[in-house]
Parts: structure tokens; C-alpha cells; sequence
């Protein structure tokens, strides 16, 4: 079974995550396979940029907790999109959650349509957005990001845009890419990855000092009592036991 399909037009290479089932939730396979689509995409010279988009009415509903990617996994795709030689475009119809939104921080550009929501779930199951902060700390407002992050809030496509989760939110995502996507087309591929190596400096930087750390946490939460009863009430679909 294909958990990410490819397709292209005029040098644009459309990864979407089909993973419908589980709301396209980051499991092990899943991230496996959207690595090596990326790889694939880096190294073919007829890939001017590539969009990141999904099926179905979820971008990713975070980790799959039934079968969940190692944290060091998820950092190298996050890392390979940030560091990808090629703009990365997310293209967002749909709810976004915790670690989904780790993609979306990591691409160079996100066009969202206004029937898109966001929230960072995690401290409602226990945990801490650790692994998917890498690329949202440098790139997003941080007092917006201390509220949701802090209460697991859901918030949408205007609020998401004004904080700088996405570049650009509109009534029609593909409406908002096109002036975009035609842009990255008249653009001379070597001036694209300087420029995109300019813009990721800072972002490459605090994937090489804070990783490992941040990766050492996620595990040790994932681990947690706290997590354990937090999923379980997930998947149970009930209040966790610390909900007043």
C-alpha cells in the first residue's frame, strides 16, 4: 500500500500524504516513505520544488499512536525538508495536529484554506511538541506559540497566517499557491537552493544543537505514566484522569 503518492506538472513534484485511514497520522512507514520520496526529489534535476499536501479532510493528525516513527526518524524528515536543495510548499485543506504541524514549520512556504484548523495536542495527551519545536521555535511567533502550545487550543487558517505557521490562508488553497507555484517556475534552479540556504541557516543551526536533546525528551515523555494514561484516554476516547 502507497502511504504517500507522487505526481508532477511542469516541474512542481506533488508529495500527498494517503494515508486516510488513520487521518494521515505520522506512523513509522509513513515518515519512511515521505524520506525516501524526498531523497528521490533532491537528487532529480527535473524537480524545481516540491509540494506537500494529503487526501482526505487531514493534513496529519500528528503521531499514530498505535505505531508511532522513533523521534529520530522524525527529526531526519523534518531536517530533510528544511535542508532540501528545492522550496518545499505545504498545500493545507484540511485539520492539522500536533506533530503535522512539524511539517508544515519545516516547509519553506504553507498555503492553507480557510476550512483548515490547527492544534498542538500534546499536552493533552501527556506529552511536549519537543522533536516538531526544531523548525516551529525559529519560524513562529513565540508568545502565540506559548498560548497553544501551553493549552492545546484550536485555532484556524487567519490566526495560523498572522502568527506565521503559514505564509498564506484563503478561501481556495490552490487560488493562493498559484501566483507561487509560477513563481518557483520562472526561477533559475541554482538561485533557488542558494537563496533557500540562506533563508534556512538559522533553522539547520538549531537542528544541530538542540536534536538530540529535544529527541532524548520526546522519548522520555513518550515513556511517561503521564503518556501512557493520556493515549489511553485517547484512543478510549474519554478524559484523561487529570482533566479537572
Amino acid at each position: 500500500m502507497t502511504l504517500v503518492g507522487r505526481t508532477r506538472a511542469r516541474g512542481i513534484e506533488t508529495l500527498s500524504l494517503d494515508s486516510t485511514v488513520n487521518r494521515n497520522a505520522l506512523s513509522a512507514a509513513l515518515v519512511e516513505e515521505l524520506a525516501d520520496a524526498l531523497t528521490e526529489c533532491a537528487k532529480d534535476t527535473d524537480v524545481r520544488a516540491v509540494v506537500l499536501t494529503h487526501s482526505g479532510n487531514t493534513f496529519s493528525a500528528g503521531a499514530d499512536l498505535r505505531d508511532p516513527p522513533h523521534p529520530d526518524a522524525l527529526v531526519g524528515v523534518l531536517r530533510q525538508i528544511v535542508a532540501l536543495p528545492k522550496p518545499v510548499v505545504a498545500r493545507v485543506t484540511g485539520h492539522v495536529r500536533a506533530g503535522g504541524l512539524g511539517l508544515l514549520a519545516a516547509c519553506d512556504i504553507a498555503a492553507a484554506s480557510t476550512a483548515s484548523t490547527f492544534a498542538f495536542t500534546e499536552v493533552r495527551i501527556g506529552v511536549a511538541p519537543a522533536v516538531i519545536s526544531l523548525p516551529l521555535l525559529p519560524r513562529t511567533d513565540p508568545r502565540a506559540l506559548a498560548r497553544y502550545y501551553l493549552t492545546g487550543e484550536r485555532f484556524d487558517a487567519a490566526e495560523a497566517a498572522r502568527i506565521g505557521l503559514v505564509t498564506v490562508a484563503g478561501d481556495d488553497a490552490d487560488e493562493a499557491l498559484a501566483p507561487i507555484l509560477d513563481g518557483l517556475r520562472r526561477s533559475a534552479p541554482e538561485g533557488l537552493a542558494e537563496t533557500k540556504s540562506l533563508l534556512t541557516a538559522k533553522v539547520l543551526e538549531t537542528f544541530d544543537r538542540d536534536a538530540a536533546d529535544l529527541t532524548a525528551l520526546s522519548a522520555r515523555l513518550f515513556a511517561s505514566p503521564q503518556a501512557r494514561e493520556g493515549m489511553t484516554a485517547f484512543l478510549e476516547r474519554r478524559d484523561p484522569s487529570w482533566v479537572l
